[in-house]
């Protein structure tokens, strides 16, 4: 069971985060490289979980298991309106997957320019940078058998 203090400790660390968007940047602009450093630090911070030479448990310490990552890390990005699709099975020693994002659910509806008989229908990224972005997971299986996430969006 998480303790208080745990629970504290990581939604503290997530506003800390999420706070630097705060900072003269526009949410939900994309192309903006300040809201993007600041994206990467939210999951580099929430991947980071898995390292660390601290108590199994303890923040930044011990492994957790990977899915109990990947959980975390969508729960934080859904906060701010990104989801990404499920993350598939992670099999062999190491490897990476790379999901694409969508902010809040896409875009669908009619454009100033968009034919009477179209819609436009994307992700709600593509139309501020082009191809979108993605969340990329890498792994690798560590001699224990425990594995090591890192995460980035690109």
């Amino acid at each position: 069971m998480k303790t208080f203090k745990k629970f504290a400790l990581d939604e503290a660390t997530f506003m800390t985060t999420v706070a630097t968007l705060h900072q003269d940047t526009q949410k939900g602009n994309y192309a903006d490289p300040a809201v993007r450093l600041a994206l990467n630090r939210l999951v580099g911070t929430v991947a980071s979980k898995t390292q660390g030479a601290g108590n199994l448990g303890e923040p930044g310490g011990g492994t957790m298991i990977p899915e109990h990552v990947i959980w975390q890390l969508r729960n934080s990005l859904s906060k701010i309106g990104l989801t990404f699709d499920e993350v598939p099975m992670m099999e062999g020693g190491s490897g990476q997957h790379s999901m694409p994002l969508t902010s809040f659910g896409g875009r669908f509806g009619k454009g100033v320019n968009t034919p009477h008989d179209e819609f436009e229908v994307d992700d709600g990224i593509s139309h501020q940078v082009e191809g979108g972005l993605s969340l990329v997971i890498k792994y690798a299986t560590q001699e224990d058998h425990s594995c090591r996430l890192t995460a980035s969006i690109k």
